[in-house]
């Protein structure tokens, strides 16, 4: 029997990256709790290119990869900078390629990284919205990291390293079993082608 396949994307220009590592942490704290496959991408392996594709068929290769890989997953674990309140473009972009009912019930974990405590609800206001479109199983606890609470690059906070082990148990309960562990109390926050219908709007 296969293992389950758990993809994480982060969608960050460089490496390392805050956005790579709290995705790698929540891929890699479920890897630890289930018998799963694991890949991880971050828009280093997307290669340039991307935000100029108006199809799927004009995606660089590297790209057109990883959507697969998406539409392929069992399970995703996605993550992105914050800027001004939303995630990034690209990252947006990545997924308007994606096939509308590709995620239809897989388990999504949503994260994101920003300066500041400022952001936090972006999970709530900008992600959730995307991948209810998709009809995602998004998983309850989502990841919020601000600047403060990482050390070079390495996820130090004991809260947010608290709600990663908390994703992580719900994925891994869905991945191996069908269902949702009992969260813990939370601490308080201190496409087909064409890939876009061009219209004269």
């Amino acid at each position: 029997m296969s293992r389950p396949r758990l993809v994480g994307i982060s969608a960050n220009l460089q490496r390392p990256s805050r956005t790579r590592a709290l995705v790698e942490a929540i891929a890699e704290e479920t890897a630890a709790r289930a018998p799963i496959e694991l890949r991880l991408f971050d828009f280093v392996d997307v290669g340039p290119g991307l935000g100029s594709a108006w199809t799927r068929s004009a995606l660089p290769l590297p790209a057109r990869r990883v959507v697969e890989a998406i539409e392929e997953a069992d399970a995703l674990v996605v993550g992105s900078p914050v800027y001004k309140g939303g995630y990034t473009g690209l990252f947006k972009h990545l997924f308007d390629f994606v096939e509308p009912d590709a995620l239809v019930n897989k388990p999504v974990a949503i994260a994101a990284t920003g300066g500041g405590p400022r952001h936090a609800l972006v999970v709530e206001h900008a992600f959730r919205p995307l991948f209810g479109f998709f009809s995602a199983l998004q998983l309850p606890t989502a990841v919020y990291g601000s600047a403060a609470d990482f050390t070079d690059h390495a996820l130090t906070d004991a809260d947010v390293q608290g709600r990663v082990r908390d994703a992580a148990g719900q994925l891994a309960a869905l991945l191996t079993r069908g269902v949702l562990p009992v969260r813990r109390p939370v601490a308080e926050f201190a496409a087909p082608e064409p890939a876009f219908a061009v219209t004269g709007r």
